[in-house]
């Protein structure tokens, strides 16, 4: 369809991007990514929560695109670091997306947390920004923080967080049902019902 309305995923990674895809499957759209827009470069996340970030990475694809634009921003939130690491989950360690130093540092300070007190969530905030529209949408899943990494599949903190009604972390879960029961599957499924109503 040569009049398609055109969507840009404000994100350069593939296995999110395909994530997504998978997500949004059914709407009618043509899809880009920051892949097609070299000349955006880095966007830095500024904000001081997840749905500013979301926000300042939509807002800044769009004035670049002028095209529907839908970005996220999401991390792990554990209860006995008072949240953290939040908003700093993919540079924990200090190296931006260093998924082995960060789970070896969330590991050592848990090192003396009981286990009834490991609970632990991953939250996703999605943004949507286009002329006269700024929307968002969120995602949360309970669970808590193991001591040993466990599962081969997944990233991040995947092989550490059993999810709230299942004995296997993300990591050993896999793709197929992680994306069924995920954060970002919870926020971008909510974004796609406003995405219809935007759309039709």
């Amino acid at each position: 369809m040569t009049n398609q309305k055109k969507i840009v995923i404000a994100t350069s990674n593939e296995h999110k991007l395909k994530e997504i895809l998978e997500i949004l499957a059914g709407i009618e759209f043509e899809i880009h990514s920051l892949k097609d827009f070299p000349g955006i470069g880095e966007i830095a996340e500024t904000g001081n929560s997840f749905r500013e970030n979301a926000f300042i990475k939509a807002s800044t694809v769009f004035r670049h695109t002028n095209l529907l634009t839908l970005a996220d921003d999401s991390g792990l939130e554990v209860d006995a670091l008072n949240g953290a690491p939040g908003i700093y989950s993919a540079r924990f360690s200090g190296r931006e997306r260093d998924y082995a130093a960060n789970n070896t540092k969330l590991l050592r300070e848990l090192k003396n947390v009981p286990e009834e007190k490991r609970g632990a969530q991953f939250r996703c905030v999605v943004a949507i920004v286009e002329h006269g529209v700024k929307e968002f949408a969120e995602g949360i899943v309970r669970g808590r923080i193991i001591t040993e990494l466990r599962g081969e599949r997944g990233f991040g903190y995947d092989p550490l967080f059993i999810p709230d009604g299942f004995n296997k972390t993300y990591a050993e879960l896999g793709e197929e049902v992680k994306n069924q029961i995920s954060h970002r599957a919870k926020a971008f499924r909510a974004a796609k019902a406003i995405l219809q109503e935007i759309l039709f």
